[in-house]
């Protein structure tokens, strides 16, 4: 849709009736009001208001005053294949008439307006992984495909097939919305798909990853199944993934290629200085792009039953090769692997931006193609390493304080991870049980 035009107007374009205007939380949990056409006016002047402490992991108390979601008519998305009539347009959120420094969509904005002003566009795309399945009364999960068993499912016809009338109303979706689909897969996994679209800007692309989990969610359910982001739900089978293909301009044109390069990769010193910086910073990097207790079963995963986790487990970078950290594709752009389903992607977004942009002002050297720098720690086993070592990286940290230094947004956030992983840890698991009950 173009920018330039009132909510008004795209909402009588489009026939729309209702619209859910729309934050995620810093959890990523989607927050909406349900605001019909009539009252749209009202919406675009003053937004729509919200108890923060309500609508989860937004740093309020339940004595603070309103969230006020404002649209970015941008953003506007009719989505009729939903329910007839239905929009949804991503809000900014303030308090009292300023940028709430807790929103992650503001904190985006923030990492991608210091971009500008060193002189760079950040675009990226997005693969969003994720499991179709069923939970039994017991509380354990199957396949929602009850035929998809086969021992190497990945690309599999039939399982494609299987799932058509699914995957091809997402596709439909994604390209009536101007996304430009251009494959849909089945991923390594028993029940695990991939869907794709056309690369962006940053901001429009983690837009668009949230919409596309919530048009996901609701076709899943409507056949009667749930799709999950979750990074492990089996642990015999591949985890999901939040892959981040990034690439720079500078006026509009590609910073990243060059005509010559003593590594071979067709890539600029920017580039190396870009990649550096996020290899720097990859161990706290992780305890944002990669944020729940699950997800380090994807990273640290042993054995899968298809031979291959797909997960890097140390912070290298190089060309064509998918175990690597930082995947090199060709000279346009970067592939970050660290990413889960789990990731906000705002804040994966912004924290990429933010550890290439300290490589660049730094000049950061990568290192050797595909070996680790000694210097630089591993990655993170657990979530709590991820979240001690980001509490020891001032750049991580202010990248999540980057709307407000003093608001704290960042001690906010590892106080919340960290309380996340003893929540875990407090909990006694039927391995504990199976190991210790009779062992002494």
């Amino acid at each position: 849709m173009t920018p330039t035009l009132e909510l008004a107007t795209l909402a009588e374009q489009s026939g729309t009736q209702f619209i859910l205007a729309l934050f995620v939380d810093l959890r990523g949990k989607p927050c909406a009001k349900l605001v019909p056409v009539e009252a749209i006016d009202e919406l675009a002047k003053d937004g729509v208001g919200f108890a923060g402490y309500a609508a989860g992991a937004m740093g309020q108390e339940p004595k603070d005053p309103d969230l006020v979601a404002v649209p970015d008519p941008a953003s506007f998305t009719p989505i009729p294949f939903v329910k007839e009539g239905l929009a949804l347009v991503h809000c900014d959120v303030y308090v009292e008439g300023k940028l709430w420094p807790y929103a992650p969509r503001n904190i985006l904005k923030a990492m991608i307006q210091r971009a500008a002003e060193a002189g760079y566009e950040p675009w990226m795309g997005a693969e969003v992984e994720y499991y179709l399945v069923n939970r039994n009364a017991d509380g354990s999960l199957t396949t929602a495909d009850k035929n998809d068993l086969a021992a190497n499912p990945c690309y599999d016809v039939r399982g494609l097939t299987r799932m058509y009338d699914h995957l091809s109303g997402i596709s439909k979706a994604m390209n009536q919305l101007g996304w430009s689909n251009y494959a849909n897969d089945h991923e390594d996994g028993n029940g695990q798909f991939e869907q794709n679209f056309q690369y962006a800007e940053a901001l429009i692309t983690a837009d668009r990853v949230v919409t596309l989990r919530y048009l996901l969610a609701m076709s899943a359910e409507e056949r009667g199944m749930t799709a999950t982001f979750m990074p492990k739900p089996f642990a015999d089978r591949t985890g999901s993934g939040l892959h981040l293909h990034i690439s720079l301009t500078s006026r509009g044109t590609p910073v990243f290629p060059a005509d010559t390069d003593d590594r071979n990769l067709g890539l600029s010193d920017t580039a190396y200085h870009f990649i550096g910086g996020i290899l720097e910073h990859a161990s706290a990097l992780q305890a944002i792009i990669a944020p729940t207790v699950n997800s380090y079963k994807r990273t640290r995963a042993v054995a899968v039953t298809s031979g291959a986790s797909w997960a890097p487990n140390s912070p290298t970078f190089g060309g064509n090769d998918r175990t690597h950290y930082i995947r090199i594709p060709d000279n346009q752009r970067i592939e970050l692997r660290g990413g889960c389903g789990s990731a906000n992607p705002y804040l994966a977004a912004a924290a990429a931006i933010g550890a290439g942009l300290d490589g660049i002002a730094n000049g950061t050297d990568p290192g050797e193609i595909g070996a680790q720098v000694t210097s630089r720690p591993a990655l993170p086993a657990t979530l709590i390493h991820a979240v001690e070592t980001l509490e020891a990286d001032p750049v991580m940290m202010e990248v999540l304080d980057a709307v407000g230094a003093d608001a704290g947004v960042s001690k906010y956030f590892t106080n919340l991870k960290r309380e996340e992983f003893f929540t875990y840890h407090s909990q006694v698991s039927a391995w504990e049980i199976d190991q210790y009950l009779t062992a002494f």
